[in-house]
């Protein structure tokens, strides 16, 4: 069987779309609040590999692909290492709201 060259990052879920609009937002005061919260949470509760992928993801626009090859690792530790950050992130969130 051949091994799979190319990686696809077409998930947009509901949750990526919900991080990306607090981070990018410049909205009202909840906005505000709930940017400085989950940049504490991100700089504080996740793992360094976990920050940094969120960073690469949300701040910079790479896709699993390029963050892959920039870490030397695969885009499926990738996306494992993003989705388990994003539970994290969610249910911090979850608390504060």
């Amino acid at each position: 069987m051949p091994r799979r060259e190319s990686y696809s990052d077409t998930f947009t879920g509901e949750a990526d779309k919900e991080i990306r609009g607090i981070l990018c937002s410049s909205g009202g005061d909840d906005r505000a609040r709930l940017r400085r919260i989950l940049l504490k949470v991100i700089n504080n509760e996740l793992t360094p590999r976990q920050k940094e992928i969120i960073v690469l993801y949300y701040f910079k626009d790479k896709d699993t692909t390029e963050i892959a090859e920039l870490l030397g690792v695969s885009p499926q530790a990738v996306s494992g290492a993003r989705a388990r950050a994003r539970l994290r992130l969610v249910r911090i969130l979850r608390y504060y709201l």
